[in-house]
């Protein structure tokens, strides 16, 4: 199967900030603030590494990729930042959006030439445009997922005897609401 990662890549980076801008608008802050489990993120701060990525990581990336510029490794340990609990989730999600719609326009300029084109990552050597847009459009999938298996936590423990179904979802102990 022949992947169109442009397209593919600009339906999924396009999708991303509705789905944030919707969950935030919608849940309670406590639901979004909760880690799934001791030392997770929670939704909140998938949320902020979305926003931290995209101010410093991936449009830059792209610029890096298209000017042939090696570029440097992203720790989001120690160069994301940690989520303004006084800031209303949706201004942080209204702050990602903004971000992705300069990204999206970057996006739409790439053709199919653009997609061979190399530089070297610092940590994991020669890399493409075209791996560069999977990674991206894999990294928002796997933060929304991520972000919405630490919504389901409180959820899945409150649920009894339905604990069961979800025990691929689960963040370990499985047990009471907290």
């Amino acid at each position: 199967m022949t992947v169109d990662i442009l397209a593919w890549s600009r339906s999924v980076l396009s999708a991303t900030p509705a789905r944030w801008l919707s969950l935030a608008e919608a849940l309670p802050a406590g639901l979004l603030t909760l880690p799934p489990a001791p030392g997770e993120w929670s939704a909140l701060e998938c949320l902020q590494h979305f926003v931290d990525t995209e101010q410093t990581v991936f449009a830059a990336r792209v610029r890096f990729l298209l000017a042939g510029q090696d570029f440097p490794p992203f720790d989001p340990d120690s160069q994301g930042t940690r989520p303004d609990l006084t800031q209303a989730p949706l201004e942080l999600a209204r702050t990602f959006n903004a971000q992705r719609q300069e990204s999206l326009a970057l996006v739409a300029g790439l053709n199919e030439a653009d997609l061979d084109r190399r530089a070297r990552h610092q940590e994991l050597g020669p890399v493409t445009l075209r791996e560069l847009l999977h990674e991206w459009a894999g990294h928002d999938l796997m933060h929304t997922v991520q972000a919405e298996r630490a919504l389901m936590q409180p959820f899945i423990r409150g649920c009894g005897p339905w604990q069961k179904y979800f025990t691929d979802h689960a963040a370990p102990p499985l047990g009471k609401v907290p």
